[in-house]
């Protein structure tokens, strides 16, 4: 069952159950995956990997939210976006820890043939496509630049 079928799936169980909060985020995620499928030029389908991009821009935009309404002291905004941002979630793969990322990293420096912080650009190109989903760009890149400037 693809990602976009399982969503339909589960705002129908939402809406038997009466999970508004849980049927508030389903029907988001679902309006952006067919925003996806409609757009100029597309092909009226979205398959899982474009699924799981367009999933994870909507949890790191809860994310961001959540920490702009923390120092805001906004507790009743907070509570929703986490709900939303939680609902998300369960549809991403399992993030990789910092650990795994680097170990995974190290495997990719050495299969790349890389060895100078100069080479940065040709590891992150495979690692990027390589966590896709999996791991936030950021921390990848981080840890990417470390291993290369031997630290």
């Amino acid at each position: 069952m693809s990602i976009q079928e399982q969503i339909n799936e589960d705002i129908k169980a939402a809406m038997k159950s009466g999970q508004k909060d849980t049927l508030l985020a389903l029907r988001d995620i679902k309006s952006k995956l067919l925003l996806e499928m409609t757009k100029e030029g597309g092909d009226g389908v979205v398959d899982d990997s474009k699924s799981i991009q367009i999933l994870t821009k909507l949890f790191k935009q809860r994310q961001e939210s959540i920490e702009i309404y923390k120092t805001q002291n906004r507790a009743d905004l907070l509570e929703e976006e986490q709900k939303q941002a939680g609902v998300i979630a369960a549809y991403l793969p399992k993030q990789l820890t910092k650990e795994e990322i680097e170990e995974e990293v190290r495997s990719i420096i050495s299969q790349v043939g890389a060895s100078s912080p100069s080479e940065l650009g040709k590891v992150m190109g495979v690692a990027s496509k390589h966590f896709a989903g999996r791991a936030d760009g950021k921390l990848v890149s981080e840890v990417v630049k470390a291993q290369l400037s031997g630290n």
